[in-house]
This record gives structure tokens, C-alpha cells and sequence, in this order.
């Protein structure tokens, strides 16, 4: 089975097709993650920020990771699907459950951030006669990007393993090795899908590892290590 699946996925006839699968899945998932980034990052900041509303923010984040993918893309895909017509018909519905999956982790990754800054460093900025908007920005956000940034990769990858079974509603992405290789029981063409999807998602949190880890301050991030501050117990040389 494994020597099969390795030919399907070398064989130069395939080549064309996953690639273009492959963009698909990602122009489907970083699109869906973008605009719920968009709606969920400043929302998480204004409820860290202020405090008002974090106990419905817990409740709902909580609660949306409990719906189930498969239920809720054809719920909107049969609610949506005939008032749309046309190929966006699925395509519409299947983004807005990719945008609602993704915006939980998101909201939570960064209002958690928020909220966990130390107090002393808020009071300290206001000190300084920093305004409200000022602290958040030059303050509470440098310290809860590494949060933001968890969030926005949980979602990410989230939405890839979501998309994979949104081929079953009308979707393209890598998901349609999985359902075209089901229906001419393929099972090498499943597998290779299946590798493809895993593949993808594993280089994408590595990338997204490394960016969150140079794009936070090394204050804040595992970059800033005990052996690399100065020893000050060593005694003087003479």
C-alpha cells in the first residue's frame, strides 16, 4: 500500500493536478483565516482592554469548538446553497463556516493575551502619561503577540483539516483526492490526498512557528533564554 500510494504522488501525471489542489486548499484556508482574524483580533484586543465581556468570550469560545464541521457546512450549504445559485452556491456557505471555525481560537488567543499582561507594566505606561489607545498599542499588544499568534496558527490549521472535508459540499482543495478517490474506490489516490493534507498542515505550523518566533520581542518570547543573560554570581577576576 505505501509503495502505491508513493507512486501516485511521484507519478508526473499527477503533478499538475496537486498543485493545483494544493493552491486551491490555500487560497481557501488563508482567506478564511484573514477575514476572521479580521473580525476576532480587534475584538479580543477591545474585550482585553476594557474586561467587559470576557465571561460571554470563554463561553462562546468554548462552545463553538464543540460544533461539529461536518453538521454546520451542510446546514449553511443548504440554507444558503439555493438562495445563492451558481458555483457560489457552495463556495459562499463553505467560507462562511471556514470563517466561524476559525474565529474562536483566534478570539481567544488574543484576549487571553491581553488580559495576561502584567498589570504592574500597564500601570507603569499610564505613569508615563500614556493615553489608553497608547498602552494597548505600545504596550499590551508586543506582550500578547505570542498568543495572538498561537491563535491565529491553531485557527489556520484548523480551517486546512476543516476544508479537506468541505470537498464533500462542492469544495476544491486537497480534499477532492479524498472524495473523487472514494468514489472509484482509488485508495492509493485517498491516501496520497490524505499525506498531501498532513504534509501541508505540518509546513504550515512550522512556518508559522518561526514567524511568531522572530516577530515577537525576545522579552517575550522563547528566543530570550537564561544562559544568554549576563552571569552576575561569578565572582570579579583580578
Amino acid at each position: 500500500m505505501i509503495a502505491t500510494v508513493l507512486q501516485w504522488l511521484t507519478d508526473t501525471t499527477n503533478r499538475a493536478d496537486i498543485l493545483t489542489r494544493t493552491v486551491e486548499h490555500m487560497q481557501y484556508s488563508l482567506l478564511a483565516t484573514l477575514i476572521a482574524a479580521l473580525i476576532a483580533i480587534p475584538l479580543g484586543l477591545w474585550i482585553g482592554h476594557t474586561g467587559r465581556g470576557s465571561i460571554a468570550v470563554v463561553g462562546v469560545a468554548g462552545s463553538a469548538r464543540a460544533i461539529p464541521s461536518l453538521g454546520l457546512l451542510y446546514l449553511f450549504v443548504l440554507w444558503l446553497g439555493p438562495k445563492i445559485g451558481g458555483d457560489l452556491a457552495f463556495y459562499i456557505p463553505n467560507m462562511i463556516v471556514l470563517i466561524v471555525l476559525a474565529i474562536p481560537p483566534i478570539l481567544s488567543g488574543t484576549y487571553a493575551g491581553i488580559a495576561g499582561v502584567d498589570p504592574a507594566a500597564r500601570d507603569a505606561a499610564r505613569g508615563m502619561g500614556l493615553t489608553g489607545p497608547q498602552v494597548l498599542a505600545q504596550v499590551e499588544v508586543p506582550c500578547a503577540l505570542p498568543l495572538i499568534f498561537s491563535g491565529v496558527q491553531s485557527a489556520l490549521l484548523q480551517v486546512i483539516a476543516t476544508a479537506t472535508i468541505a470537498a464533500t459540499a462542492g469544495m476544491g482543495g486537497l480534499g477532492r483526492f479524498l472524495i473523487d478517490g472514494l468514489a472509484v474506490r482509488d485508495y492509493p489516490q485517498m491516501a496520497g490526498g490524505a499525506v498531501l493534507v498532513a504534509v501541508l498542515a505540518l509546513a504550515i505550523d512550522l512556518v508559522l512557528s518561526l514567524v511568531r518566533r522572530y516577530a515577537t520581542s525576545p522579552g517575550v518570547s522563547e528566543r530570550f533564554r537564561t544562559q544568554d543573560r549576563p552571569n552576575h554570581t561569578q565572582p570579579a577576576q583580578r
